[in-house]
């Protein structure tokens, strides 16, 4: 099989782009489906613990790496009362939630979702029903949440059993409220005023919150940008950072403009940066607007458009995507344009964990898998720390329908200053062809390859099933050979590729 010309780029820890934020390798839990219920939760589970919680689910989520979790919603959230998710279990109230057409019990609710939070080891982030309530319930929760004691919201947590304030320190102002489709729909003049008024009374009660104005839902939004800059003139000096979401899938048999997403993610993620560095400056101010990317994936949502919706039930199986090793090496270049603006980009978060398009999956009273799209999140999240070093490439392209000329090569790398290792993630575009690589390294102390892995298969639909648990994973990649100040190295045909230098 012919290959293409080299791709090349160099490596320079003079030239950085910025520290990675623990944070960019989030999560996101949402009442939708089964994430919850038969996902994280299901008491009388064989590997359920005393707190109903699957700790097969527990296992797998701590070797995902998830280092932060998004809750209650998504769309969920904006009909949602917190109240609703507190005290004894069998007196809390049934409620139908318009959003996903279920029925919520709120057997799950704030206590548990600490719980689950402290034993996975990550950080709560919190969304702010902003749809059909306001300043007043945001209070009371960051009250109930975070207040010590000698108060009635603090003392009822405290009568609920939970002693200990929960400590949220990051909390988002709504969701999607630009969106037609969610509960309490507002403009952006309207939104940017709640939140305004929600993020000056939480700092109020806590001058070091740390809040996420709601931005656009996608770059493809009619109001894109303009809603950003009307949010942001109302709120800059409030908020720490805006929200981003976007959503991936091939369409019509288009696997090459699929393959380069992340040129769509990048471009959003610069736009938006864009608007809110104009804003700054239009107000004068010195302050810098970080963004939340706080819901991202690969999600066939035109297969589920056609879907008949449920009619009430609880925890119906919806959005429970299958993954192929080409969604895989999606998810991967994905995370390659996250770290790739690590500067600016400080929280991100995987849409969902458990079931509902996630990267581990559930079967009721049975086994927990993982999803091929775990695969490359887990390793970004293991390797992906320390600080972003440029990568121009150099190398060939191709063209796509969708983006135009795109390069076959996307790639990033990561220095970790305390060891001096180095580790490169790339993924080759190119669908049939091996990709030559050479990576010319300045100043790096690095003298050996520790591991190169690859995700790749010759079935571009493999992926892991309930049967087939394990029939796509990591392989060792071959002839990395690193001499005379560079790496050289050929990348498989559609794959990613996670390469460690020491």
């Amino acid at each position: 099989m012919p290959q293409t010309a080299t791709a090349r780029f160099t490596l320079d820890p003079a030239f950085a782009v910025g520290d990675v934020n623990p944070r960019l390798f989030g999560s996101f839990v949402e009442h939708l489906g089964r994430c919850v219920y038969t996902g994280i939760h299901e008491p009388g589970h064989p590997a359920a613990d005393g707190a109903g919680l699957r700790t097969d689910v527990l296992a797998l989520t701590r070797e995902l790496g998830v280092t932060v979790i998004r809750y209650p919603g998504g769309n969920f959230v904006s009909g949602h009362k917190w109240e609703d998710g507190v005290g004894p279990v069998e007196e809390r109230p049934r409620r139908l939630d318009p959003a996903w057409r279920s029925t919520e019990s709120n057997r799950f609710g704030l206590s548990e979702y600490i719980d689950f939070v402290r034993k996975v080891d990550a950080e709560p982030m919190m969304a702010l029903n902003l749809g059909t309530r306001g300043v007043a319930e945001a209070l009371e929760l960051q009250e109930y949440a975070n207040h010590p004691s000698g108060t009635a919201l603090a003392d009822l947590r405290i009568g609920h059993g939970d002693k200990d304030p929960y400590g949220i320190g990051l909390w988002c102002l709504g969701n999607e409220m630009d969106g037609p489709w969610q509960t309490g729909h507002k403009t952006a003049e309207e939104y940017g005023r709640l939140a305004a008024e929600t993020a000056r009374a939480m700092r109020q009660l806590d001058p070091d919150v740390e809040l996420v104005a709601c931005g656009s839902s996608n770059q493809a939004m009619p109001t894109f940008a303009t809603w950003e800059a009307t949010v942001l003139h109302e709120t800059y000096d409030l908020v720490d950072h805006i929200s981003l979401h976007a959503y991936y899938e091939e369409r019509d048999g288009d696997r090459g403009s699929f393959l380069a997403s992340a040129v769509d993610m990048e471009s959003f993620i610069e736009n938006v940066v864009a608007t809110c560095d104009h804003i700054g400056a239009r107000l004068k101010s010195k302050k810098r607007i970080n963004l939340s990317f706080d819901e991202w994936n690969v999600w066939y949502q035109t297969h589920h458009h056609n879907a008949e919706p449920p009619d009430w039930e609880e925890a119906p199986r919806l959005l429970e995507d299958s993954y192929s090793v080409t969604d895989a090496v999606v998810v991967g270049s994905l995370l390659i344009a996250l770290l790739r603006h690590a500067d600016r980009v400080t929280v991100a978060c995987l849409a969902q964990l458990v079931n509902v398009i996630a990267p581990i999956m559930t079967e009721p009273g049975g086994p927990a898998w993982r999803q091929t799209t775990f695969y490359p999140f887990a390793q970004a999240s293991a390797h992906g720390r320390g600080r972003v070093l440029r990568v121009d490439v150099d190398g060939p392209a191709y063209e796509t329908a969708r983006y135009g000329e795109v390069p076959l090569l996307h790639a990033t790398a990561v220095l970790d200053e305390s060891t001096g290792a180095v580790t490169v993630f790339a993924v080759n575009r190119d669908q049939h062809r091996p990709l030559p690589l050479e990576i010319a390294l300045h100043a790096l102390p690095v003298t050996r390859v520790a591991e190169h892995t690859v995700l790749a298969d010759a079935d571009p639909g493999a992926r892991n099933t309930l049967t087939d648990p394990e029939r796509v994973t990591p392989h060792p990649g071959r002839g990395a050979e690193l001499a005379d100040g560079a790496l050289r190295t050929t990348l498989e045909p559609m794959s990613w590729n996670v390469i460690r230098l020491a």
